[in-house]
């Protein structure tokens, strides 16, 4: 039977409890009934900032830009097919090895390094240079190189000398070189790294270059070149 809000209905199974029970029964019954509903209460949607729209659109332009770039780039890159800059040594001059001590290397060293671009369309920027002489893996000097530009199908040619003094080399190296210059066949290794820019109207990349060079000359003073390996790659 439907009852009214008032009413109270018990069951068969709580007759049977005590008077005391039934009394805190009902009563919570009766919370539960008169608890007043929460007011619904409608919350209005916050605005943007408009800084925070501006900064959206501008990070979204610049995202395109830089894909538009890249893809750019990467087709320019698949159509020209670039080639790397070549590094080779023509000619070299061994003037003066001399040794303070078993362990103290002095010496003299020319040659001439020839840069060259194979490129049709590219023009290249050598940004950074340097040079490295070696021999048996032991750094005797060092030369940096200027920034120069060549132009496509370029090729320059650029004077290097190399000082050594009283450089430190372990006593079997010193003692391995001192052979080497008995027997009028002295190997020394050229090791050159480049920071180059490509250039091709409004587009350019920049890459490193490292070139390698081994050499074989005759003794000192009138040292001369007598074979070659040079290689460049990136």
């Amino acid at each position: 039977m439907p009852t009214s809000l008032n009413q109270t209905v018990i069951p068969k199974q709580a007759m049977s409890t005590s008077p005391n029970q039934f009394a805190i029964a009902k009563k919570a019954m009766k919370q539960e009934t008169s608890t007043p509903a929460l007011p619904y209460v409608r919350m209005r949607p916050r605005r943007t900032n408009p800084a925070v729209w501006f900064g959206a659109v501008l990070c979204l332009i610049f995202s395109l830009l830089l894909i538009f770039f890249g893809i750019a780039t990467l087709i320019v890159y698949l159509v020209v097919k670039p080639k790397n800059p070549v590094f080779d040594v023509p000619a070299a001059r061994l003037n003066l090895i001399y040794f303070d001590s078993p362990e103290n290397f002095n010496g003299d060293f020319a040659f001439l390094a020839n840069f060259s671009n194979p490129n049709p369309k590219i023009d290249v920027r050598f940004e950074y240079g340097e040079v490295e002489l070696y021999f048996s893996n032991s750094l005797i000097s060092t030369q940096a190189f200027q920034p120069f530009t060549e132009r496509r199908r370029e090729a320059r040619l650029v004077a290097v000398h190399m000082i050594s003094s009283l450089v430190y080399l372990p006593t079997n190296v010193g003692l391995e070189l001192q052979k080497q210059v008995q027997s009028n066949r002295v190997a020394y290794d050229i090791r050159g790294t480049f920071r180059v820019r490509a250039n091709l109207g409004l587009i350019h990349f920049s890459y490193w270059l490292h070139a390698r060079c081994l050499l074989e000359m005759s003794s000192p003073p009138t040292g001369v070149l007598l074979a070659k390996s040079c290689r460049t790659k990136r």
